[in-house]
Parts: structure tokens; sequence; C-alpha cells
């Protein structure tokens, strides 16, 4: 057959690559220090690139989403690191991987919404069936990590660093219970759709469990969120709407079983969690200086991937003790980085493709359960975004940008496009991963070196020379030199990826040695703003009458601006 492929063949080729790449991601537990989750993104662009890579010759109208709303706010979001590096000083390193996270997401998208409706029934229940296996063995992952955690070796199952707490092979409690909730939505759309009604509630109840097992107060929210869906969805069967009521009824049971384990000496994560309260103090307290530096910066913001720079050094001495490199609320990262009217078209476009969605999925027509299951993974993950930040990471974005285009209308149907930017799409996010595989590799030999490795230096020249992870051999470089010019131009540029007690003491120091010694102690009353163990020992010789004190233990005279530093 020549030309375009049909319904058919897409099903023949691309149901494996689109489940594989929704289910491979969230279960990679191997990873190689200083980035655990790495290998993870990288799968998750490798695993949708060559669905791309297959798709593409059975999408001839994908030309007809470019102009829908969400594609227009991907692309506005797709321009702002390259801005950002462009005229803000970010460093490409930087740039360069959020650039081809947010393209990579705008390419899925488009796939999905040039998907004739035949091949969209197909697709969505391969990403269905992707998010209900990888659920269920993250399940699995989940129980071990908490009642065996001996068997969690760190590279097939990741340790939880928290005593009867499930952390998921992602390493964090709030992505697992959004694994959770997205295996909830598949299992109600499959179930449904193959007339596997019995088996819902046991699915429901294994998601709700793992929340629990989790203590994700997000995930809590989004067990609501679930009762909410079949309280509101009257298309779906009495069976998926009894079970989808019952959720909080699950969340009690699971908390009543896991009270009884503890109550014969075992951890339970989730009572100490909530114990803290239901809210975070520091999280209000980063919204509030978030808000700050926006109205300080209204027009154009601090720049993409700025926050953590700018909030760092400005002074906020009602911050936060935690150091942040994101404000764990779409809306205000948006916001502070972008300035309020790019933020604004963003977000307006966003809830205008919302709107859109919610209309199709309200329609009686055939392919109206696939569209409602799509919205849901949308608004769960969506719900997400508004207390942390999971579409940062290519294992979330991605598969809610396909999801998206899944739930939205078809691009209008003109004459066919080329495949070929779609194909050449994938196969730059293939390539791009496998040598950003290699590519990290100069990163691993800084902070795990081998027994053969060559001396520190060398390590950290050649990682400085990585296209997508210099910025974490300048880390490398800003706390190991001794303080000095060089060392002062690598913290400028690692500090746009997070900075810490440890990096504003050598920044300092540095300064010092340069010569600037009011921009020494702007630092060093930054860094007590923080209230940090190791801070504090820092100064602890300020104190002492017998050593001579620091130039770091006088106030700067006066505020500097945080451009300035850069």
């Amino acid at each position: 057959m020549t030309g375009s492929r049909s319904p058919a063949a897409l099903a023949d080729t691309s149901i494996p690559a689109i489940a594989l790449a929704t289910l491979l991601p969230p279960l990679l537990a191997f990873n190689q220090t200083p980035a655990a989750t790495l290998y993870n993104q990288l799968l998750a662009l490798a695993g949708w690139g060559l669905a791309l890579l297959l798709c593409a010759r059975a999408v001839p109208n994908w030309r007809g989403g470019l102009t829908s709303p969400a594609s227009l706010a991907l692309a506005l979001l797709f321009v702002a690191p390259l801005s950002s590096v462009l005229w803000r000083g970010l460093p490409p390193s930087l740039g360069l991987g959020a650039a081809a996270i947010l393209g990579a997401g705008l390419a899925v998208l488009l796939l999905a919404q040039g998907l004739s409706p035949v091949a969209r029934r197909t697709a969505g229940e391969a990403l269905a069936w992707g998010l209900l296996v990888t659920g269920l063995l993250t399940v699995a992952i989940s129980l071990v990590q908490v009642f065996a955690p001996d068997l969690a070796n760190g590279t097939v199952i990741a340790r939880s660093g928290i005593a009867g707490r499930a952390v998921g092979n992602l390493r964090q409690p709030n992505h697992l219970a959004s694994l959770m909730m997205w295996m909830a939505v598949a299992a109600v759309f499959i179930t449904e759709k193959r007339g596997w009604r019995a088996l819902l509630a046991p699915l429901l109840f294994a998601s709700v469990f793992t929340v629990v097992l989790s203590a994700s107060r997000t995930g809590f929210i989004g067990i609501a969120m679930l009762a909410i869906w079949g309280l509101v969805d009257r298309r779906l069967s009495r069976t998926a709407r009894l079970a989808l009521l019952a959720t909080p009824l699950m969340l009690g049971l699971s908390w009543w079983l896991m009270a009884q384990w503890s109550a014969e000496g075992h951890a339970f994560g989730a009572a100490s969690r909530l114990s803290e309260g239901a809210g975070s103090p520091s999280r209000l307290a980063i919204l509030r200086d978030a808000w700050a530096l926006t109205l300080a910066h209204p027009l154009v913001g601090v720049g993409w991937g700025s926050f953590n720079f700018a909030w760092s050094l400005t002074p906020f001495p009602a911050r936060p003790i935690a150091f942040f490199d994101h404000t764990h609320n779409l809306p205000s990262q948006l916001a502070v980085e972008l300035g309020l009217p790019w933020a604004g078209a963003v977000l307006a476009l966003l809830c205008w493709a919302l709107w859109q969605a919610w209309r199709g999925a309200a329609r009686a027509d055939e392919d109206a359960p696939l569209r409602r299951a799509a919205l849901m993974i949308v608004l769960t993950i969506g719900l997400h975004s508004l207390l942390e930040y999971p579409l940062w990471y290519a294992y979330f974005l991605l598969p809610a940008c396909f999801a998206l285009g899944l739930a939205l209308p078809a691009g209008e149907r003109g004459r066919t496009a080329s495949s070929v930017p779609l194909s050449l799409a994938g196969a730059v996010l293939v390539a791009g991963s496998l040598f950003a595989v290699w590519d990290y590799q100069r990163i691993v030999a800084i902070y795990a070196p081998g027994e053969d490795a060559l001396p520190l230096g060398q390590r950290i020249a050649a990682g400085q020379a990585s296209p997508f992870f210099a910025h974490q051999a300048d880390y490398a470089a800003a706390t190991s030199q001794p303080p000095g010019p060089a060392a002062l131009a690598a913290t400028r540029r690692t500090a746009f990826s997070l900075i810490d007690a440890r990096l504003l003491m050598h920044w300092s120091r540095s300064l010092e040695a340069t010569g600037d010694l009011d921009g020494a102690r702007y630092l060093a009353d930054r860094l007590r703003e923080f209230r940090n163990p190791t801070g504090d020992g820092w100064f602890a010789s300020c104190t002492e009458p017998a050593s001579a004190p620091m130039v770091q233990c006088q106030p700067a005279s006066t505020v500097i601006d945080w451009r300035s530093l850069r």
C-alpha cells in the first residue's frame, strides 16, 4: 500500500509504541547521580519520538491543529526558554532541555489532533492500556517499598527514603499519586469499553490504597475528583458511577487498614504526613514571594527558568527556609517568569482548549467516552499542577499533551500535509535522547568517578562542554575550584538551576576574591535569610572573638538588583 496509511495500518504499527511510551518511563528505577529521574525523562522523549515516527504518515491532517488554542499555547511556551537564552542570560544547556520537552509536547499534541476518528479510538485505547499497566506495576512496586522494603534494590525497584511511605520508581510521592489518578481514569475507560465492569472496583481500590501509601495530600484531593466524576458523568454505567462515588469510602478503608498495620509497630507515612496539617505554610509563602516578584516585573517577568535565581537573590526576610526552584503552581510560575501579558495569553489559550475539550466530551457521539477519559487525564494532572509542577517532567507532559489532543476536536480537514515535519521531530527526539544518555556520562564521571577516572579538573572541563548538562558541571566547578574569576563565572551559570547554601557560600567567597566586597556581603545576607544549618555553621566564626571576622560578617550597605548578579 502506498501513500498515507490507513487507520488499520496505524493500529498495526503504532499501538505498541504509544503504549510503551506511556508505560516504560515511570517504571524505570535505574539512575545515575546527580539527576534521579533524567533517564525516565529521556525514555519518555525517545518513546514518544518513536510513536511520532510510526504514526506520522498516518496523520495527513496534522497541520489543521496548528491554529488550535492548545497548539498556540505550546508554541508560545516553546519560544520562552529560547528567548530567555538569547536575552535573559539563561544558560543554553537549561534552555535547550526545556525547549526540547515543550517542542515534543507540541508535536505529540498535533499528532493526536490529526488522527482520524477510527485511529483516535485505537490510539486512545493504547494510551489507556499503557496507563493501566504502568499503574498496576507501580502498585506492586509501592507494596514492596512499604511492606517489604528490603526487596527494593534501587535498580529494579527504587528505595523509599521515607519509612512507611511509597514513592514509586519516580521517587516522588506526589508523582506516584498522579500515576494512580491516571490509572483510575484508564481503568474506567477500559472496563467500560470492554464490558469488564466487575474489575473496576478492585482496580480503583488498588489505586486509592496506593495513594494512601504515598501519603500525598495532592492525591487525596484527586480521589475527591474521581468521586465528582462519578457524580456528574451520567453517561457512565451505573456500576462505574457507583465505583467512582465509592472512592472516598475506599480511602477510609485503606486508612483503617494501614492504621491497623501501624498499631503493630510499623511506620505509617500518611498519618505522620497529615499530622503536619492539610496545608503547607512554605508553599503559601513561596506563592506570596512569587507574586511580589511578579509585581516587580509585571510586563516581561524575570525570564523563563530564572525564578530560582531571582527569588533566592532578592531580599525576603520572611522567606521559607527551603530552597525552591519552582513556585509549585502553574499559573504563578508562568506569571513570574514570563510576565502577565505572555502568561495571560498562554493561560487563556489553555482555558479555551479545555472548554473545547469539555464541549466535545459532553456530546453523545461515538467518541464521547474517549474524550471524557482523555479530558479527565488532563484535569487530574492539571489539578496536580496547581500544587506541584509535574508538567515540567516529560513523562507527564507528553501523555498529557497526547490526551489533550484526543479530547480536542480534530483539526480542520483540508489538503493533506507532508509527514516529514512530524517524522523529523520523532527522529530528532529519538536521536537526541540517545545522544543525551551518552553526553550525561560526562557529568556522571564528575560526581561518581570510576577507578580510572581523570583528575577532577579535567572531568569538570569535559562536563562544561556538554550541550545539555553543562550547568551541572558548573556546579562542581563553582564549589570545588578556589574562589576567583573562573569559579565565579561557573557559579553564575549554575545558579539558574538551583541555588543552595553551599553555592551561596562559594559565590560570596568568589565575589570577595574578585574585589566585590559589598556583593559578597549581600549574598551572605541572603544566606542568613534561609536559616540553613550549613550557613549558620559558616557564620559561627562571626561570634568568636579569637578569630578575625569574615567580610561576610558585616551586612551589605545596599540592596543589589538580582539582575546585576547574572
